[in-house]
């Protein structure tokens, strides 16, 4: 009776049986919702339970999702190894912070890129798509606000339509004297700029201009 824990003692020092049976089944029930932690050797309800205690989700639809960085396969390696969901989070975080400005870099040199390669086949090849910008700069510094150009060059549809108002608007020349007469230098320059001088090299229109420089100059 030594031995017994005073708490499970009477007053005059007997067994309070009551006491110690109060005390077991309240530890039965405590050990019946502990967790343990599984080994190579638990079975697949002992892990499940242990997974859902931690905060693993039943399924990988649960985790939180992130536009950027994850798919539905990452979400199921993600469940597969047992992730919670604060973990994925706290990995998406990571991603943002360093990974997002990488990304939009690469993103950003992929569409220039593209934005080159559509560009080169709409002009020709590269020495005509430079001389081509170079004819643009000049006709939107002329006849575009500046905010209006700028907005129209920051995208290859934008520049191809800058390129065919220029177009539109170049002056034809015609080989009668009538005509001519009241073509100036800058006229016939600017028409110089027109891609059936310089991409197409169009014998008929070449063949104007240069008439045109004779009639001004001879």
């Amino acid at each position: 009776m030594e031995n017994i824990p005073e708490k499970f003692r009477n007053d005059d020092g007997t067994l309070n049986s009551d006491a110690l049976i109060k005390s077991y089944t309240e530890l039965e029930k405590k050990i019946g919702t502990m967790i343990s932690v599984p080994d190579e050797n638990s079975d697949e309800t002992a892990i499940n339970r242990f997974r859902r205690a931690i905060g693993v989700p039943e399924t990988p639809t649960e985790y939180p999702h992130n536009d950027l960085f994850d798919n539905e396969n990452i979400r199921q390696e993600f469940h597969k190894i047992g992730l919670t969901k604060k973990q994925v989070e706290k990995i998406y975080d990571i991603a943002n912070e360093f990974l997002s400005p990488v990304i939009s870099e690469i993103l950003s040199v992929e569409q220039e890129s593209n934005a080159m390669s559509e560009l080169r086949k709409f002009f020709g090849d590269d020495e005509k798509m430079r001389e081509a910008f170079i004819a643009i700069k000049s006709f939107g510094e002329r006849f575009l606000p500046a905010d209006a150009f700028n907005e129209l060059c920051a995208t290859p549809a934008g520049i191809q339509g800058v390129y065919k108002m220029m177009q539109s608007m170049e002056p034809t020349i015609k080989t009668d004297s009538s005509d001519m007469q009241n073509l100036t230098d800058s006229d016939l320059r600017r028409m110089m700029r027109d891609p059936k001088y310089w991409r197409d090299h169009d014998a008929e229109y070449v063949r104007k201009i240069e008439n045109g420089f004779k009639k001004l100059y001879s």
